[in-house]
This record gives structure tokens, sequence and C-alpha cells, in this order.
């Protein structure tokens, strides 16, 4: 079985300044893995762990998420293997060209039985790549999941709804989008 997750990584906002004529300055800011996925690594982290899957991450990213400190922190929180496209092309993609390259970077790996994305970025949160990446693959997608297990070829994944929670069973190959609580996020 074989996972992937995908990892946006975005500029610090702690580094974030505000230039004179009040646009932002990214040109100080280092890059980390957006909080966001962050969650969505553990989740599948610990999804591999427990089906005996292989866990790839993929990115599509800026031109300087080609740094190894931030392969480091990705790879160092479970994956076996990153695969990223570092290009300033990506700096202020849209979900619909990131969605694009990140299909790509998962079909590249072959059989992808579970792809795990984060429900949003830090950056825009427009809550989108996870829909337009499943209809790029031709995959289905289940969002807002807040707790999944894997049994043979189905996800059993937990939504909760504004006032409920609703189970929802997926045949696999799939797409979910998890929510920020599903799992805590380990230290490297």
């Amino acid at each position: 079985m074989n996972i992937a997750v995908a990892v946006k990584v975005v500029p610090d906002d702690q580094d974030i300044a505000v230039a004179a004529d009040r646009t932002l300055d990214y040109s100080k800011a280092h890059q980390v893995v957006s909080e966001y996925d962050l969650n969505a690594i553990e989740a599948a982290t610990l999804l591999a762990e427990e089906a005996g899957a292989t866990l790839y991450a993929v990115s599509a990213s800026n031109a300087k998420a080609d740094d190894l400190k931030v392969k480091k922190s990705i790879l160092s929180r479970g994956p076996a293997e990153l695969r990223m496209i570092a290009d300033d092309a990506f700096a202020f993609a849209d979900a619909r060209v990131t969605a694009r390259a990140l299909a790509t970077l998962v079909r590249g790996i072959g059989e992808v039985d579970l792809v795990v994305c984060g429900d949003g970025s830090a950056d825009d949160y427009a809550q989108q790549v996870d829909v337009q990446l499943a209809d790029a693959l031709g995959l289905p997608v289940v969002t807002a999941v807040s707790a999944v297990s894997v049994e043979g070829a189905v996800a059993t994944c937990d939504r909760m709804l504004e006032t409920q929670l609703q189970t929802v069973q997926v045949d696999l190959p799939a797409v979910i989008s998890v929510v920020p609580d599903i799992a805590l996020p380990r230290i490297p």
C-alpha cells in the first residue's frame, strides 16, 4: 500500500515584514511547512505505520522550498520519500495549478491508495487543492475528516458537521482532507 501526503511550504509568518508602501515583504522569510499540513503529515504517518504502507510526501512550492532544512522537516516526520517541485512559478499559484502539479507528482509514484491533504494552507486557506487534486486524479474525495481508518480497500472517515458526526466509507484509491485536530504533529 502507498500513501501520499500533500505538503505546502510557505513563508514563516513571523518573518514577513510590512514595507513602507504597505505591501508584504517576503524577502527575509524562512520557508516552513504549512501548519495545516503538519497535521496531515502526522495523520498520514499514523495510517502508514498502522497499515505497513509506504508514505510519500509531495510538494509544489516556490524555489525557496528547495532547502535542506525544509526537506529535513518534512522527512523527519514520517515520509519515506519526498517528491518536490520547487519553482518560483508556484510562489503564488492558485489551487488549480497546484493541484495539477501535485497530481503529476502522485502519478509519478505509481499506484497510490490514499492521498492525504490538509484542509487548507497557512498562506491563503482556499480549501480547494484537495478537491481539485481529486478531480485531476479522477478519484473520490472526502473533506473535513476528523478520524480515518483503512481496512482492505476501504477508508472509513468521520466528519464533524455543524451539529452531527457523519461516518463515510470510500473505496480506495481516494483523496481525503483532514482537519487540524485529527492528529498532534510529532516533534521531529
